[in-house]
Order: C-alpha cells, then sequence, then structure tokens
C-alpha cells in the first residue's frame, strides 16, 4: 500500500527583513517560524475567500431585496409569452 501524505511543502524567498520580522513575531507568540506563517497565511486565505463569497449589504439594498421579494413587479410581455410557450410544449407543471 501507497502511503498518502497528509502535509505539503511549500518554499518562499524572503528578503532578509521580511524574514526576521516574521521570526521576531513567531518568538514573541512562542510559536515555530513555521507555524507562525502558516496560521498567519491560512488566516488571510480564509479572509479573502470569505470576502469574495459573502455578499454585505447596506441597510437600504436589504430593504431593497425584501420589497421585491414582498412585492414583486408584475411580469413583463415577453416573460408571459415565455411561459405561455413553456406552457404549451411542455404542459403546466
Amino acid at each position: 500500500m501507497e502511503k498518502v501524505s497528509t502535509s505539503a511543502r511549500l518554499e518562499a524567498r524572503l528578503p532578509a527583513d521580511i524574514h526576521a520580522l516574521l521570526k521576531r513575531a513567531a518568538e514573541i507568540e512562542g510559536r515555530s517560524l513555521t507555524d507562525f506563517v502558516v496560521t498567519a497565511a491560512r488566516q488571510a486565505a480564509c479572509r479573502t475567500i470569505e470576502e469574495t463569497e459573502i455578499i454585505r449589504l447596506s441597510v437600504e439594498d436589504q430593504r431593497h431585496i425584501a420589497e421585491a421579494i414582498l412585492h414583486p413587479p408584475q411580469p413583463a410581455p415577453a416573460l408571459r409569452r415565455a411561459f405561455k410557450r413553456r406552457r404549451e410544449l411542455f404542459g403546466s407543471v
């Protein structure tokens, strides 16, 4: 049986001042440089993904959406024709 690795390797070249900064921050928190960098990178990645997947609306925008859901506009003539055509083709569902 093949053993499946549960970790992956990431290498990066850093300017010496950035390396020193990261190392100092890790020491302050009492963690290894690897642990510090992995944790920080994971938090940044999660934050970036969250910012793109979650839609944030102002209170006014929320009201507009709620109003449209509660009181939708009348269907346009083209939409009525499309529904009529669908019924003709597929029957009522």
